[in-house]
């Protein structure tokens, strides 16, 4: 348990997912997700003559998109449905039938939202976040979002972390996606720890596996969704509920 103990003893560095960790956006990205899919899917139904499924947030959500790029994360839940479209490139037109349409109309449509509504965040990680600060541990924020920037500064909290990677970093470096772990790798390596004495905190399964791979030195959990079991038995060393927790 003292391995465990988030402390400047055991470790040097702290990364942060953003989405579900520190932010309460995935519940605007879930939606955005469906409302794009079941659009394309509806009209995939009516050209074919299929029945129309609808996605699933409770499913396909976690399971295809959640710590993606969005441009992985259209291809996954395409690829679950035996559907294939053009890639595109990423300057291709929300309207555009494409793996990058489709995602840039998500995209823009998560804009408009966070713009319209703001962000909330999750107050136990912004305070784990501050106690690792005022102790002088490393923090970074590494996300598959390319709006990271825009939400941390629109929750105010940009000035606790000082590294991000994010989708914006992805791509100028070629980085692949979660559960891949070269994000995370990149961050600790611009934050110069090592990985061993690095803590990953990440609420997707994707992101506890990415950790896993990486040989971080504690994959911590965080069961926003009822899903406990299945970041464990994916890579999380411990598995909590309230960031809190970890603070010594």
């Amino acid at each position: 348990m003292e391995r465990h103990l988030i402390n400047r003893e055991n470790f040097d560095a702290v990364l942060f997912d953003l989405d579900g960790v520190l932010t309460d956006t995935a519940k605007v990205h879930a939606a955005c997700w469906k409302a794009v899919f079941d659009e394309f899917l509806h009209a995939h139904a009516l050209l074919t003559g299929q029945p129309f499924q609808p996605f699933d947030i409770g499913t396909d959500y976690n399971r295809y998109v959640d710590g993606k790029l969005r441009q992985e994360g259209t291809r996954s839940f395409l690829e679950s449905r035996s559907m294939e479209l053009p890639f595109g490139h990423p300057e291709s037109p929300p309207d555009e039938e494409t793996v990058w349409g489709l995602s840039n109309r998500k995209d823009k449509m998560v804009r408009t939202m966070l713009s319209d509504h703001g962000v909330e965040v999750h107050e136990d990680g912004v305070a784990l976040a501050r106690y690792l600060r005022k102790i002088g541990i490393k923090t970074a924020v590494v996300s598959a979002s390319k709006n990271c920037r825009a939400v941390l500064e629109s929750a105010g909290i940009q000035d606790l972390f000082e590294i991000r990677v994010d989708g914006e970093v992805a791509d100028l470096l070629g980085l692949p996606s979660k559960p891949a772990p070269e994000k995370f790798l990149e961050a600790a390596q611009q934050l110069g720890v090592i990985p061993n004495r690095s803590v990953v905190i990440e609420d997707a399964v994707s992101g506890v596996q990415a950790g896993r791979r990486g040989g971080f030195g504690l994959v911590v959990g965080v069961a926003r969704k009822g899903d406990a079991d299945a970041l464990r038995k994916n890579g999380a060393d411990i598995v909590v509920t309230d960031l809190v927790e970890l603070i010594a």
